[in-house]
C-alpha cells in the first residue's frame, strides 16, 4: 500500500522510525514535512497529489469526516500522577470538580478521577458535543466537555501539558480553573487570564468601530474551511454601508495580511484560536465572527442615536 504519514510538531522526531516500520510491512511510505495544527489540518492535498491509498495521521483523534481514507493513530503519553498530591491544598475549598484533559492523557483520566474521589472530592467528567470524541477531552477549538458541566461544578482541573488547551476552556467557563502540568511540575489557577483576554477583546472591538474596510479570512484547511460563514459576514458588513472582501489562504500568514494595508480590520472564520492567540501578530484588529457582530450592533446603535 502507498501511504503518507503526517505528524504534529511534537512527534516529527519519530517520523523516520515510523516510516521504516511501515516499509517493513511492505508499504511504500512518504512523510509530510508540512506543519499541522491538529486533526483539522489533514494533509489531503499532499496525499492526493502523491496518489497515496491512505493518509496516516498521528497524535490526534478523528476530528471530522473527510472523503479520503484516513487512519488516526492517537499517541498516549503517560504523565507522572504523583503531582496530583500537590493540588489538594489548592482545591481544599472546592468539593465538586470537573476534570478535563487532552487526547494524549485521556487514558489517565480514570486514575485522576479515582485519586480525587479517594480524597473526598465529587468528580464530574463532561461529555463532548462538538469535534472532540472522548468524555473529558478538550481541543483548542472545542471545549464542550468543560462548558457542559460549568454550572454543576465548583472548580475545574485540567491535567496535561501546556496552556493552549486549558486557556480555551477557561475563556468559555466561569468557575475557578486549576492547571496541573505534570511535565513542568506546575500547579496553578489561571483565572487571571479571563480578565486579561476580556480587556484585549474590548480593545479590538473599540478599534474596529472606526473600520470601513474589512478583510474576511477563510482557511482552505479541511477542518477549518467556513466559506458560508464568510459570505454571511460579508453581506452583514456591506448592509451597513461598509466594504468587505473574502481572503483565502491555507496557513494564515500574518505578514501577508499586514501587507494588505487597505483593510482596517480582519475577521477570522478559520481556527477560532487565531482571534484569541494571534491578535498581536497583525497591525489591524483580528476579530472573531461574534466580535464582528458586536461591532456591527454598536454601529447600529450609534446610527440610531444620531
Amino acid at each position: 500500500m502507498k501511504i503518507l504519514l503526517q505528524f504534529p510538531e511534537g512527534l516529527k522526531e519519530k517520523a523516520l522510525a515510523y516510516s521504516k516500520e511501515e516499509e517493513a510491512k511492505g508499504n511504500e511510505v512518504y512523510v509530510s514535512a508540512s506543519p499541522t495544527f491538529g486533526a483539522c489540518d489533514l494533509a489531503l492535498e499532499e496525499a492526493r497529489m502523491i496518489g497515496v491509498d491512505k493518509l496516516v495521521h498521528f497524535g490526534h483523534a478523528e476530528f471530522h469526516k473527510v472523503d479520503f481514507n484516513v487512519e488516526y493513530r492517537e499517541f498516549a503519553v503517560d504523565a507522572d500522577l504523583s503531582i496530583l498530591e500537590d493540588s489538594l491544598d489548592a482545591l481544599k475549598d472546592y468539593d465538586k470538580i470537573g476534570l478535563v484533559t487532552t487526547i494524549q492523557h485521556i487514558h489517565q483520566l480514570p486514575y485522576v478521577k479515582e485519586f480525587y474521589e479517594k480524597n473526598a472530592k465529587e468528580v464530574v467528567i463532561g461529555k463532548p458535543y462538538g469535534f472532540a470524541k472522548r468524555d473529558g477531552q478538550i481541543l483548542g477549538c472545542d471545549i464542550g466537555s468543560a462548558a457542559r458541566i460549568d454550572r454543576t461544578v465548583d472548580a475545574f482541573v485540567y491535567f496535561g501539558g501546556g496552556m493552549f488547551h486549558p486557556l480555551g476552556a477557561l475563556l468559555n467557563t466561569t468557575k475557578p480553573f486549576l492547571v496541573i502540568e505534570p511535565f513542568t511540575k506546575k500547579v496553578e489557577f489561571i483565572d487571571k487570564y479571563r480578565e486579561i483576554y476580556r480587556k484585549r477583546k474590548n480593545g479590538k472591538i473599540a478599534v474596529a468601530l472606526s473600520a470601513k474596510k474589512f478583510g474576511i479570512v477563510v482557511s482552505t484547511k479541511n477542518g477549518q474551511h467556513n466559506m458560508n460563514l464568510a459570505k454571511l459576514l460579508k453581506n452583514k458588513i456591506e448592509s451597513k454601508g461598509l466594504q468587505a472582501a473574502i481572503l483565502t489562504a491555507n496557513t494564515i500568514n500574518f505578514e501577508s495580511l499586514d501587507n494588505m494595508r487597505e483593510f482596517d480590520a480582519f475577521v477570522n472564520t478559520a481556527c477560532p484560536r487565531i482571534s484569541i492567540d494571534d491578535i498581536d501578530r497583525t497591525r489591524k484588529p483580528m476579530l472573531s465572527a461574534n466580535e464582528l457582530n458586536e461591532v456591527l450592533e454598536m454601529l447600529s446603535i450609534q446610527t440610531l442615536s444620531k
